[in-house]
């Protein structure tokens, strides 16, 4: 982080977090499609989703990160890169995609109810904090490393 002059990222609220994925890896944004659950798989896969004759496996965003679902939160699947495989991330809400300067991000900090593992920065939005996720660590314990 202290070695580029920009953060490209798209920033999303998982309950009450505002948390933000790295731009790289984020291929498309989809409005919450209904998911086919599969039976005996962790409770954090929502399920299979049918994008353009594609199927994908969602990761619900709130059961990862612990979060209470928020009322009025629309919803949203990120559709990420991890591993060379693309993957859904429920979300509560997709915020803005934002070129933050080097200087508004923090590297990791210890943050109440969030697992710092999951940190990979700290950075500031009109004023108020958001997480960079570390989306690998987040995905690993249900897809692998």
């Amino acid at each position: 982080m202290a070695n580029s002059k920009t953060l490209h990222a798209v920033i999303f609220r998982i309950g009450a977090l505002i948390c933000a994925a790295p731009a790289g890896i984020v291929r498309e944004i989809l409005p919450r499609l209904p998911a086919t659950r599969i039976p005996g798989v962790a409770q954090a896969i929502e399920g299979l989703v049918n994008v353009r004759g594609t199927l994908l496996t969602v990761l619900d965003g709130h059961v990862l990160l612990q979060q209470e679902r928020r009322a009025g939160d629309e919803g949203a699947i990120v559709l990420v890169e991890v591993g060379g495989r693309r993957y859904g991330l429920g979300v509560g809400q997709v915020l803005d995609f934002l070129e933050v300067p080097a200087q508004s991000v923090a590297e990791r900090a210890e943050l109440p109810g969030v697992d710092p593992r999951l940190v990979r920065a700290v950075g500031l939005r009109d004023g108020q904090h958001f997480i960079l996720l570390d989306i690998d660590r987040l995905f690993e314990p249900i897809i692998g490393a």
